[in-house]
């Protein structure tokens, strides 16, 4: 788990494309529907919302500019 921490504290930029958060985001909400446990449902949207906007974010606050 530091591994992670430490690499997202980085200076390093890594890009990602909005084809990839597609994908995950579709993966997570085909997963998400089929979770009976509202506790990991809720785990698995915050977890898709925060994909989503790694790379949205910047492009809604572009549009809304």
């Amino acid at each position: 788990m530091s591994d992670i921490n430490e690499s997202l504290e980085g200076d390093d930029y890594e890009e990602i494309t909005s084809d990839e958060v597609d994908r995950v985001v579709d993966a997570l909400e085909k997963l998400t529907a089929s979770i009976d446990s509202e506790n990991i449902r809720v785990i698995l949207e915050n977890a898709s919302n925060d994909i989503w906007y790694l790379v949205y974010e910047d492009e809604e606050a572009a549009e809304a500019a």
